[in-house]
C-alpha cells in the first residue's frame, strides 16, 4: 500500500448527514446546496439505495458498477429527465448535451473536427496568449484581492471565443458571466421543482431573472449565427462545422435554434468547467508550498521564459497532474444523472425501469474504498504509472463511455497551458481564515467566489538558480 504524506494539504470538507434527510430538510438543503443532501454512506458504500416521497433511486459509487452504467450498458441508461428540467431551458432539449440516440450521434460527429488532437495543439498559442493577457492584468493589481474564479472565467471565455468562433464574435464578457450565474443560481430551485414534479412555469425565487438571463444568452448566440451566415470565416471553426453538418438519416441541417442550443452548450460548458478546475487548482497550490515549488520547477525547465507552445503540453506532466487532482477533489460536473430505460441487471441486482440511477462523482472522487487519504490534495495520485493502474470508473471529471465530454483533451491542454503561464509570473495568496466550500450550481463553484491576494513574482522563477 502506498504511504500517505502526512504533510499533504487537506482542505475543509462539507458536512454530510449521517442518515438520509427527511423530505422537508432534503428540499431545503437541495435548494441551498445539493451536495449537502448526500448521506455520509455515499463516501463509504459501493451502492446506496435511497428514496424520496416513496420513489426509489440509486447512488452508484463502485467503479466496476459505474463502468456498467456509463459504458457497458449505456444504451439502457440515458440521461435522466432532471437534465432536461434544469439544463434544457438553457441549451435546448435536443442539443449535443441533452439529445439521445441518433439525434445525439450526428451532432457529436459534426462537432468532432474541433476537438481532434492536431486541432487542439494548434490552439495552444491561443491558450498562452489569453493567459498572458491575464498575467498583465494581474500584475497591474499587485496587492489587491481578486476573485480568482472571475479571473479564470474571463480567461477561458477569451479562449472559447478565439478557438470556437475564430475570434470573430464580440461579447460583453462580464455581462455574459453575470447572466450565466443568474441562471445557475436558481438550479437548486429547479431541482426541487423537478423532484416534486411541479410544473416548470410555477414561480420560484430568481426564476424571472434566470429566464431573462437565458433570453440574453440565446439572443447573443442568434446574433453570432446571423453574423457568421452573412460573413463566413476563412478558416472553418466549430460554428462553421455545425452550420455545414447534416443529419445522415434525413439530410437536414441544423435550424438556427439548434445551432444556438449547441453553440451555447460549447461556449458555456467550454469555459465554465475549465475555469473552475483552474480556480480550485490555484487555491490548492497556494496552500501546498511543496506542490507549488515542484510546479514552478517544471515550468522553468520545460517552458523557460517564453510562451507555452504545442510541444510543451506533453512535457507539462506535473502541471496536468495538479489539474487532474484539483478535478478529483472538485469535479466541475459533480453528478451524472441517469435513468433505467428498462429492467436491467447491475452487479447481480435488478434495477426496475424508471429508476433514477445517479453517479455522484464528487463522492466517488472522495470515496474511502477507492482512495487513500481521499480528502487530501496529492497530485502524485496521477503520476503516469499510478494513473495507468486506475480503474476508469474511479475518476470521472469528464464522465465516461459514449457520452464522455467531447472537449476533455481540449480542457486539459488548455488548463495546463494557463496554469503554467499564470503561476510563473503571479502568486495567489489565500485570505486568512477563508475556507471556500463547494456548492453545486450545475457546476461545482466555490461558494462566494475565490478571493485571493495578487502577488506578482519579482523575477520569473529560474530552474538554474531556483530564485
Amino acid at each position: 500500500m502506498t504511504m500517505v504524506d502526512s504533510a499533504l494539504f487537506t482542505p475543509a470538507a462539507l458536512d454530510h448527514p449521517a442518515e438520509p434527510l427527511g423530505a422537508l430538510s432534503f428540499l431545503r438543503t437541495l435548494i441551498r446546496n445539493p451536495l449537502e443532501t448526500w448521506p455520509q454512506a455515499s463516501f463509504s458504500e459501493p451502492v446506496l439505495p435511497l428514496s424520496f416521497a416513496g420513489r426509489p433511486l440509486l447512488f452508484v459509487m463502485d467503479p466496476a458498477l459505474i463502468d456498467e452504467v456509463l459504458v457497458g450498458k449505456s444504451a439502457v441508461f440515458p440521461k435522466a429527465p432532471i437534465i432536461r428540467r434544469t439544463i434544457g431551458p438553457a441549451v435546448g432539449n435536443d442539443s449535443i448535451f441533452t439529445a439521445e440516440g441518433a439525434a445525439w450521434r450526428w451532432q457529436r460527429r459534426a462537432a468532432a473536427p474541433s476537438f481532434r488532437h492536431g486541432t487542439i495543439l494548434g490552439f495552444v498559442p491561443t491558450f498562452s496568449e489569453a493567459a498572458g493577457r491575464t498575467v498583465q492584468r494581474l500584475r497591474g493589481q499587485a496587492g489587491a484581492t481578486v476573485d480568482v474564479a472571475e479571473v479564470m472565467m474571463e480567461t477561458t471565455f477569451d479562449v472559447i471565443v478565439e478557438t470556437m468562433l475564430s475570434g470573430h464574435a464580440s461579447f460583453d464578457t462580464r455581462r455574459f458571466g453575470r447572466e450565466i450565474s443568474r441562471y445557475f443560481d436558481t438550479v437548486g430551485w429547479m431541482a426541487a421543482w423537478a423532484t416534486l414534479r411541479l410544473p416548470t412555469w410555477l414561480p420560484y425565487p430568481g426564476r424571472r431573472g434566470a429566464m431573462a438571463g437565458n433570453r440574453f444568452l440565446r439572443q447573443e448566440m442568434a446574433r453570432v449565427i446571423a453574423e457568421r451566415r452573412a460573413r463566413p470565416g476563412d478558416v472553418p471553426d466549430l460554428l462553421d462545422f455545425l452550420i455545414a453538418a447534416s443529419d445522415p438519416e434525413t439530410g437536414r441541417a441544423m435550424t438556427d435554434v439548434e445551432l444556438a442550443d449547441n453553440l451555447l452548450t460549447f461556449v458555456v460548458a467550454g469555459h465554465e468547467t475549465t475555469a473552475l478546475a483552474l480556480t480550485w487548482a490555484f487555491w490548492l497550490v497556494a496552500n501546498a508550498p511543496d506542490v507549488e515549488a515542484r510546479l514552478l520547477d517544471e515550468v522553468a525547465r520545460v517552458v523557460g521564459d517564453g510562451p507555452v507552445e504545442a510541444g510543451h503540453i506533453d512535457q507539462l506532466v506535473y502541471a496536468k497532474q495538479v489539474v487532474q487532482e484539483a478535478m478529483r477533489l472538485y469535479p466541475p460536473a459533480p453528478l451524472i444523472p441517469r435513468i433505467a430505460a428498462e429492467d436491467v441487471q447491475i452487479g447481480g441486482e435488478t434495477i426496475r425501469k424508471g429508476t433514477p440511477v445517479y453517479v455522484p462523482v464528487y463522492a466517488v472522487h472522495r470515496h474511502r474504498l477507492i482512495w487513500q487519504a481521499p480528502d487530501a490534495f496529492d497530485p502524485e495520485r496521477f503520476a503516469p504509472d499510478r494513473a495507468r493502474a486506475m480503474h476508469r470508473g474511479a475518476y470521472l471529471p469528464f464522465g465516461a463511455g459514449p457520452r464522455i465530454c467531447i472537449g476533455a483533451a481540449f480542457a486539459l491542454a488548455e488548463a495546463a497551458a494557463i496554469l503554467a503561464t499564470v503561476i510563473r509570473d503571479v502568486r495567489f495568496v489565500p485570505l486568512p481564515g477563508h475556507r471556500p466550500m463547494p456548492n453545486v450550481r450545475l457546476t461545482l463553484r466555490p461558494e462566494g467566489g475565490m478571493p485571493m491576494t495578487v502577488e506578482p513574482r519579482q523575477t520569473r522563477i529560474s530552474h538554474q538558480t531556483g530564485t
